[in-house]
């Protein structure tokens, strides 16, 4: 696997986790569900931003999946759900666990069976 590819394995899961947090402040945002908050919501930049990430996550998702076959690179998007929750620390101030301690290392080291 050239380096290229496996740049691509895991800025896809880095771009939807970060998408993840950008949708959390977005949501932040939403008002009521009526035509303006509807409108407002639409032109709101942490989910412009969001939605923009994820259009290029997919992108590059296509062009990994052209070099690495499915069951191979799979695996690697459980890795947004460890970034999701280590970035929901970083920027949204969320508590974590212990319990997602051991759940990072369970994740990380059923990447590495599936993986190697």
């Amino acid at each position: 696997m050239s380096g290229a590819t496996l740049a691509g394995l895991l800025a896809f899961p880095a771009l939807i986790a970060v998408g993840q947090v950008l949708f959390k402040l977005a949501s932040r945002s939403v008002g009521e569900a009526d035509a303006a908050g509807i409108a407002g919501l639409a032109l709101n930049p942490f989910l412009i931003s969001a939605l923009a990430l994820y259009g290029a996550g997919t992108v590059l998702w296509l062009f990994v999946l052209k070099r690495v076959p499915l069951t191979q690179a799979y695996p690697f998007m459980a890795l947004s759900f460890c970034l999701v929750p280590l970035l929901s620390y970083v920027w949204l101030g969320e508590a974590l666990s212990w319990r997602y301690g051991a759940g990072l290392t369970l994740i990380i080291a059923g990447l590495l069976v599936t993986t190697s």
